[in-house]
């Protein structure tokens, strides 16, 4: 599948140079190895490439007005979200940025669900590219100190851009358990960057989520924090690889606001500081001290009473002082705000202004003009209400990130033309296949049903209303405008030269009671009813019925947590009616989200979990279904049974899942609530079967410094070949202070022929045995601990001791 390329006419061509060169009258500042970017005709420090990066800063720094430094704490929204012009205009001298700006965000991207930012520059990428350069070089040429803009853009599965390579949402990225594709992903995403001209990425997301209701899991790789930060580095480093910013986000416990609630709650997370540290902070920490990213997306909520995008403890204390953050910190759209609007600890905007810039916030985002943010500032800088010293180290912070870019040596992109062939090309294609159908995910198999044999099932029925459905491919912050592949239309191409497919909808994916069917009884309408008894009869004549269910992109996302877990609408009562035909019947899950699918997998005899694949779904899902993929993704969250159950998660505490009847409780009576997850954490299927074996340790004792080697053998013991997650988990058994029941500690994706045998070796150092002792300290106590290999958090296949010696 490859996106369908137009290239542009000779008259936009020509007027795009046109613009290009009505903004080129500056160029005797262009010098062999450098530029004169405050065109006074010598070189300044701050324009010699020779030169150390800080003394660049300092020489910049001394040169700039207010005006011009309190420019490079805000974010100009692109084209279509703020800024009215496709290209610079003459009246551009007459607005704030005649100053300078920090960033640009989402510049003629053309976004899918915007149409004011639909734009004649997003594609051919060329173009764009061209168009970048047209809008870097006013700022060049046309500022007094001729500071570069830093171009951003969303990129949590593929560059936020028109026609980019698109990617499976994060939640099936975290799905695939596989940090090599992750990377490849991240170097994608900055290549691409790089080659359209954006030179920060929004991405990755290192929010850990663990509440199953919450909108945003789909942009989440899942609950555990260790494999956040796995995946999360490899993101990052992929992205960064490139020459291009890195930007994590949301920083920090924005993912478990109370309740799950989301939309303009988005606060109140109630964490324990050691819990905060352990599992919220942990990833953040790891991916800022080994990938060294060069932004942080401070997010909108508080904790513990103090809103993070004003904390001094958050974006300074912890951030700079403790994990050795040296990039820029930018704000999520209207955090600023709600320091005053919505957490009411400072009088009004101008207070919320003066919190953030003080706590170490360097750049301001929303979704309106930046001089709403740079006035209030530059008052409370003349006031002597926010001391020069302090705006000097926030824009320092700015300039460097720009230098270490490159942006002051060469500003634009190099060869625009190069872009066509550097972005989404058939290799980037391959990628995106290939993360797709690792993340899929086989949740059951009865009697191995699947893989179907098109020989065998002459009549195939396709129903349920997400077979159809697309939307979901491209869910947030990631590519649009890309050719995408139904289900249905998969599963077609794939067998219907051997079957016959028909297809019947059965129900809408909500009802018309939605969502006040999540919480009572509703009645079937007749045109309802008449849609479930039409997929029925047309089940009748089926040898097989493949069902897809689960959620669209208006259920799951920012702003979309739910209320139940159940199938949305009439979904479950389609499945109930299907299968009382006594047909076998394959579900299919389009989800965003664990689903509460209890009577679905004990009645069910196959459920397949596709999640938010990107556009090639139909095709990956009928591999899939028909054996030429064999499922190896593994679950990132706990499946709970009922929401309940929530908060339900791995890792947890000592018994704070366990039952409630006497054998598991002294003080038991019995029989109140449901036990147990519906998957666990790490679960998943395969075609094939694996044997784990020869767990060796090379030492049983260590120093609390030391370090020690494991290797476990896997071999594949069926007849396909497929992929198995070989699973680490480290037990401490005795500690001062209360820890998790078990730790995910390594993780390895291997694939395997027919009966081949892998070694797979793991190394735990000693920030993989840390805790926070009683004084919040990290560190590694003496005692024993306990290695647990497996193929998922409650299948543990192999155990070893190791002890832990002063």
């Amino acid at each position: 599948m490859k996106p369908i390329f137009r290239y542009p006419s000779a008259l936009s061509l020509a007027l795009l140079f046109t613009v290009s060169l009505g903004y080129a009258q500056n160029n005797k500042i262009y010098h062999k190895g450098w530029i004169d970017f405050n065109k006074n005709g010598k070189m300044d420090v701050y324009e010699d490439p020779s030169k150390p990066i800080e003394s660049r800063v300092n020489d910049l720094l001394s040169q700039m007005n207010l005006d011009e430094k309190t420019c490079q704490t805000a974010t100009l929204y692109g084209y279509g979200r703020v800024l009215k012009d496709e290209m610079p205009t003459a009246e551009w001298k007459t607005k704030i940025w005649k100053d300078g700006i920090a960033n640009i965000d989402e510049e003629l991207n053309s976004l899918p669900y915007n149409k004011k930012a639909v734009t004649q520059y997003s594609f051919p990428f060329s173009k764009h590219a061209n168009a970048i350069n047209t809008v870097q070089k006013w700022f060049v040429e046309e500022t007094r100190l001729g500071i570069p803009v830093d171009f951003s853009n969303e990129g949590i599965h593929g560059l936020c851009h028109d026609r980019a390579t698109p990617f499976p949402a994060p939640i099936n990225i975290g799905s695939t358990w596989n940090k090599n594709l992750v990377f490849r992903a991240g170097n994608t995403v900055g290549r691409e960057a790089r080659a359209l001209g954006y030179t920060n990425v929004y991405a990755p997301i290192l929010d850990v989520a663990r509440d199953q209701r919450w909108g945003r899991v789909v942009e989440c790789f899942g609950e555990d924090p260790y494999l956040i930060a796995e995946l999360g580095k490899q993101m990052t480093l992929g992205i960064q690889d490139q020459g291009v910013a890195a930007t994590l986000k949301h920083y920090a416990v924005y993912s478990v606001p109370k309740g799950g609630r989301d939309g303009n709650a988005r606060t109140d997370p109630h964490v324990a500081p050691r819990e905060l540290h352990e599992m919220f902070l942990y990833p953040f920490k790891r991916v800022i001290q080994e990938a060294k990213p060069m932004g942080i997306m401070s997010s909108y909520n508080d904790w513990n009473g103090e809103p993070v995008t004003g904390s001094f403890y958050f974006l300074t204390e912890l951030l700079r002082k403790q994990y050795g953050f040296d990039g820029y910190v930018v704000s999520d759209s209207e955090a600023v705000e709600f320091i005053s609007s919505k957490h009411r600890v400072a009088d009004d905007y101008k207070g919320a202004v003066k919190q953030a810039i003080e706590a170490g916030l360097n750049v301001r985002t929303h979704f309106t003009m930046p001089e709403v943010f740079i006035l209030p500032l530059r008052e409370l800088v003349k006031e002597g209400s926010v001391s020069m010293k302090t705006l000097d180290e926030r824009v320092a912070d700015v300039l460097r990130v720009k230098f270490r870019l490159g942006l002051f040596d060469s500003p634009y992109v190099k060869d625009p033309n190069l872009a066509d062939q550097k972005v989404h090309t058939s290799a980037d294609e391959e990628l995106a296949l290939q993360l797709n159908r690792q993340s899929m995910v086989l949740l059951k198999n009865e009697k191995n049903l699947l893989p179907l044999n098109v020989n065998q099932y002459k009549n195939i029925l396709v129903t349920g209303p997400l077979a159809t459905e697309t939307k979901y491919t491209t869910s947030r912050y990631g590519p649009s405008n890309n050719p995408v592949v139904s289900i249905l239309d998969g599963i077609k191409a794939f067998a219907g030269k051997f079957s016959t497919i028909s297809y019947s909808k059965g129900c809408e994916v909500t009802d018309a009671k939605w969502p006040e069917s999540e919480i009572m009884p509703i009645s079937i309408t007749t045109p309802e009813q008449a849609q479930i008894n039409e997929a029925v009869a047309a089940a009748s004549k089926a040898d097989v019925i493949i069902a897809v269910v689960g959620e669209t992109d208006d259920l799951v996302g920012e702003s979309k947590t739910r209320t139940g877990l159940n199938l949305p609408g009439l979904q479950s009562q389609l499945l109930q009616a299907l299968y009382a035909t006594g047909k076998p019947v394959v579900m299919v899950m389009v989800n965003g989200r664990p689903l509460t699918i209890n009577w679905e997998n004990k009645y069910l005899p196959a459920i397949l979990q596709a999640g938010f694949p990107g556009p090639s779904a139909g095709k990956v899902v009928a591999e899939t279904l028909f054996g030429e993929n064999n499922p190896g993704g593994k679950l990132t969250m706990t499946y709970p049974k009922s929401i309940g159950q929530i908060e339900y998660n791995f890792p947890f505490k000592p018994a704070s899942q366990a039952g409630q009847s006497k054998n598991e409780d002294p003080n038991g009576y019995g029989k109140t609530m449901v036990l147990g997850s519906l998957y666990p954490f790490g679960f998943g299927l395969s075609y094939t079967t694996f044997e784990f074996s020869n767990l060796k340790l090379s030492t049983q004792k260590i120093r609390s410094q030391g370090e020690i080697e494991i290797t476990v053998d896997l071999k594949n013991t069926g007849t396909r070949k497929g992929d198995e997650v070989v699973q680490l988990y480290l037990k401490d058994v005795v500690s001062s202070v209360t820890t998790y029941e078990t730790v995910l500690r390594g993780f390895e994706r291997v694939g395997l022929a027919p009966g081949e045998t892998k070694t797979v070796k793991f190394t735990l150092a000693p920030d993989d045995l840390m805790l926070l002792d009683k004084n919040m300290k990290w560190t590694v106590e003496p005692g024993k601990f306990e290695i647990l290999i497996g193929n998922s958090s409650e299948s543990i296949k192999l155990k070893q001791e190791f002890e832990v010696t002063k």
